[in-house]
Protein backbone atom coordinates (compact mmCIF):
# COMPACT_ATOMS: atom_id res chain seq x y z
CA UNK A 1 0.00 0.00 0.00
CA UNK A 2 2.39 2.65 1.02
CA UNK A 3 5.56 2.52 -2.06
CA UNK A 4 8.74 3.21 -0.71
CA UNK A 5 9.63 4.50 -4.26
CA UNK A 6 7.69 7.51 -4.64
CA UNK A 7 8.34 8.60 -1.11
CA UNK A 8 12.35 8.36 -1.90
CA UNK A 9 11.76 10.00 -5.08
CA UNK A 10 10.19 13.24 -3.28
CA UNK A 11 12.64 13.27 -0.65
CA UNK A 12 15.66 13.35 -3.55
CA UNK A 13 13.58 16.33 -5.59
CA UNK A 14 13.06 18.17 -2.52
CA UNK A 15 16.33 18.12 -1.28
CA UNK A 16 17.39 18.82 -5.15
CA UNK A 17 14.85 22.02 -5.21
CA UNK A 18 16.55 23.04 -1.89
CA UNK A 19 20.08 22.52 -2.45
CA UNK A 20 19.00 25.11 -5.98
CA UNK A 21 17.81 27.55 -3.76
CA UNK A 22 20.77 27.94 -1.30
CA UNK A 23 23.46 27.99 -4.99
CA UNK A 24 21.46 29.95 -7.14
CA UNK A 25 19.77 32.77 -5.39
CA UNK A 26 21.12 35.15 -3.02
CA UNK A 27 18.15 36.43 -0.35
CA UNK A 28 19.11 34.82 2.50
CA UNK A 29 15.16 34.56 3.41
CA UNK A 30 15.44 31.93 0.38
CA UNK A 31 18.89 30.24 1.20
CA UNK A 32 17.01 30.00 4.80
CA UNK A 33 14.41 28.45 3.62
CA UNK A 34 15.90 26.09 1.12
CA UNK A 35 17.75 25.11 3.82
CA UNK A 36 14.57 24.30 5.98
CA UNK A 37 13.39 22.09 2.91
CA UNK A 38 17.01 20.24 2.63
CA UNK A 39 16.14 19.21 5.99
CA UNK A 40 12.66 18.23 5.88
CA UNK A 41 13.64 16.04 2.59
CA UNK A 42 16.60 14.38 5.08
CA UNK A 43 13.33 13.93 7.70
CA UNK A 44 11.42 12.41 4.84
CA UNK A 45 14.51 9.81 3.78
CA UNK A 46 14.10 9.08 7.80
CA UNK A 47 11.12 7.74 8.11
CA UNK A 48 10.34 5.87 5.19
CA UNK A 49 13.50 3.56 5.97
CA UNK A 50 11.88 3.62 9.57
CA UNK A 51 8.78 2.34 7.88
CA UNK A 52 11.03 0.09 5.84
CA UNK A 53 12.69 -1.52 8.70
CA UNK A 54 10.03 -2.04 10.99
CA UNK A 55 11.78 -0.33 13.70
CA UNK A 56 11.43 3.62 15.34
CA UNK A 57 14.91 4.99 15.57
CA UNK A 58 14.24 6.92 12.84
CA UNK A 59 11.19 8.42 13.37
CA UNK A 60 12.94 9.37 16.97
CA UNK A 61 15.90 11.20 15.11
CA UNK A 62 13.62 12.74 12.67
CA UNK A 63 12.09 13.83 16.26
CA UNK A 64 15.27 15.41 17.14
CA UNK A 65 15.77 17.02 13.53
CA UNK A 66 12.74 19.09 13.87
CA UNK A 67 13.42 20.25 17.03
CA UNK A 68 17.04 21.67 16.16
CA UNK A 69 15.40 22.60 12.99
CA UNK A 70 12.29 24.61 15.13
CA UNK A 71 15.46 26.24 17.42
CA UNK A 72 17.18 26.70 14.41
CA UNK A 73 14.44 29.11 12.39
CA UNK A 74 13.87 31.53 15.81
CA UNK A 75 17.52 32.45 16.26
CA UNK A 76 18.20 32.30 12.00
CA UNK A 77 14.97 34.54 11.61
CA UNK A 78 16.68 36.73 14.45
CA UNK A 79 19.52 37.20 13.14
CA UNK A 80 18.36 38.06 9.36
CA UNK A 81 15.12 40.40 11.18
CA UNK A 82 18.67 42.34 12.88
CA UNK A 83 20.71 42.21 9.86
CA UNK A 84 17.44 44.00 7.61
CA UNK A 85 17.24 46.61 10.65
CA UNK A 86 21.24 47.65 10.42
CA UNK A 87 21.68 46.94 6.82
CA UNK A 88 18.31 47.68 4.99
CA UNK A 89 18.53 44.49 3.23
CA UNK A 90 19.05 40.84 2.90
CA UNK A 91 21.31 39.93 -0.23
CA UNK A 92 23.76 37.48 0.66
CA UNK A 93 25.82 39.50 -2.26
CA UNK A 94 25.90 42.28 -0.45
CA UNK A 95 26.34 41.64 2.98
CA UNK A 96 30.08 41.43 3.81
CA UNK A 97 30.29 41.06 7.59
CA UNK A 98 27.87 41.32 10.42
CA UNK A 99 30.10 44.42 11.40
CA UNK A 100 29.26 48.18 10.60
Amino acid sequence: MFDYNHALILAFMLFTLGTAGVLLRRSALVVFMSIELMLNAVNLVLVVFSRLRGDLDGQVICFFIMAVAAAEAAVGLAIIIAFFKRKKHVDLDRASLLRS
